[in-house]
């Protein structure tokens, strides 16, 4: 149903008998709009005048209302209204109380559904940017952590067994890879929200000659949309962005769950600094990584958007739909929440604490070598099937009787094979890293130039975006 605000004769719809019945309103979470919405009017605005839709003198005073009710909003003065339903009503209705009746020539040739399409694609390109950067510097203290600890060896697993020695740093450098996949992603849905839609009015474009490359230049868009009944109702860019900020959180998960695990008592790797872990409510001894756990958790509430986006999509009919209003909900929780885990993740790192002689002891007190053992004997000449058979039978005999690898003599190892001879005594965790140098391995040389080009590729990242 429609309601007339009779002290500017501004027109506007509600749902329920009360005005103030807020399940139509979005107000509360679309505000943080008001940037684009009020930058999107201003240049509608001059772009309505340059086209002589209406003067020049209407311009003016136009655009001198919207500074002031963006001045109102950055002081706090403004009153937004759950009964105006959404930003751009809230923000036109106040236009009326500031300039009277012109502002109704705001309006022309624009409908609330090109409107919020262009906002919202302003609202993502920035938090893109926002969120690039903050991958960036994430990725820099990898590096950080990373240059610091290629000396340090740890054991490597998989199946949460250990496999074989690494470097910590070529570990840290693979959530730098990740992270560079994550950028890589966000610079994607920059472009994919790199459209402009204003001109295509409700859903069948508008009467007016509008000049929408102008808008479109004006705007910082690239593009415009080709077709004005997708561009209302597509948000793809969303799901897309949302989907990307799955994958970061996946990530910061992923590394998360290291943190958690290698922080206890058991692991004793790392201890997380006490600005990111609090102390138990009743065991005084404890000190919890409630920090990353939060980080790991929260990853299923972004989860939980892109499902809830593509639930939303799924079953709309052109053009729009009031379902789309719950997009916003969905594109904004998941951009703060990431946002929040990116820097919490950095302070992380910034300030963890690297047992390297725990690391070193965990690695040698294991059969964490019996693979370079079999590769010994394959560079010898027997086909590696084999040699993994008798390493395998060696293993589980040292096992029975609670000997080490590092404690065997030369006539032990002759014992499984004659092929062992006195050079198989050299071979320690340190050569086995090293002899890890195919391109993407372990071994230092292979490392640093590993870190060389993740500073490179940071530097263009950051001079791209730091202007932002």
């Amino acid at each position: 149903m429609s309601k007339m605000n009779k002290k500017n004769n501004f027109t506007y719809s509600v749902s329920g008998d009360n005005l103030e019945d807020d399940f139509t309103s979005s107000i509360d979470i679309d505000k943080q709009m008001y940037e684009e919405d009020i930058r999107g009017s201003i240049a509608h605005t001059q772009m309505l005048a340059k086209q002589q839709i209406i003067t020049k003198k209407d311009k003016e005073k136009i655009i001198s209302g919207l500074l002031a009710i963006k001045k109102e909003i950055l002081s706090n003065k403004f009153e937004w209204k759950s009964s105006l339903e959404d930003i751009h009503m809230n923000i036109e209705s106040r236009l009326y109380d500031h300039i009277g009746e012109i502002a109704g020539k705001l309006h022309t040739a624009r409908s609330r559904n090109d409107q919020v399409a262009t906002d919202v694609r302003m609202w993502t390109k920035k938090i893109c940017v926002q969120i690039i950067s903050k991958i960036a510097e994430l990725q820099s203290s990898f590096v950080k952590i990373a240059e610091k600890n290629i000396d340090t060896i740890l054991p490597g697993y998989t199946h949460m067994q250990k496999g074989q020695p690494i470097s910590l740093a070529h570990h840290f450098l693979a959530y730098y890879e990740m992270l560079k996949r994550d950028l890589n992603r966000f610079q994607q849905v920059y472009s994919s929200a790199d459209v402009m839609i204003l001109g295509s009015g409700a859903l069948s474009g508008v009467n007016y000659p509008v000049d929408r490359e102008w808008l479109a230049k004006e705007l910082d868009f690239s593009k415009i949309s080709n077709n004005s009944m997708d561009g209302v109702s597509d948000r793809d860019f969303i799901v897309e962005f949302i989907n990307a900020c799955s994958l970061v959180m996946t990530h910061l998960s992923r590394f998360s769950e290291e943190i958690i695990i290698w922080s206890s008592e058991e692991f004793q790797f790392i201890k997380i600094s006490d600005k990111f872990s609090t102390g138990s409510s009743m065991m005084p001894q404890k000190r919890n990584p409630d920090y990353a756990e939060l980080v790991r958790g929260k990853t299923g509430s972004v989860f939980g958007s892109l499902f809830g986006m593509f639930t939303i999509l799924k079953g709309l009919p052109l053009t729009y739909n009031r379902d789309l209003q719950e997009d916003k909900k969905h594109l904004f929780e998941s951009a703060a929440t990431t946002i929040k885990c990116l820097d919490v993740t950095d302070g992380i790192i910034q300030n963890i604490k690297i047992n390297k002689d725990t690391m070193l002891s965990s690695a040698k007190n294991s059969f964490i070598l019996a693979t370079d053992i079999a590769d010994y004997l394959v560079n010898k000449g027997i086909p590696f099937r084999e040699s993994y058979v008798i390493i395998s039978n060696l293993t589980k005999e040292l096992t029975k009787k609670n000997i080490m690898i590092s404690e065997l003599t030369i006539n032990d190892y002759k014992k499984y094979s004659q092929y062992f001879e006195e050079d198989i005594l050299n071979l320690s965790l340190e050569t086995a890293i090293e002899s890890k140098n195919s391109v993407g391995g372990t071994a230092k040389k292979i490392v640093e130039k590993a870190l060389s080009q993740a500073k490179k590729e940071i530097k263009i990242t950051t001079d791209q975006y730091e202007k932002n």
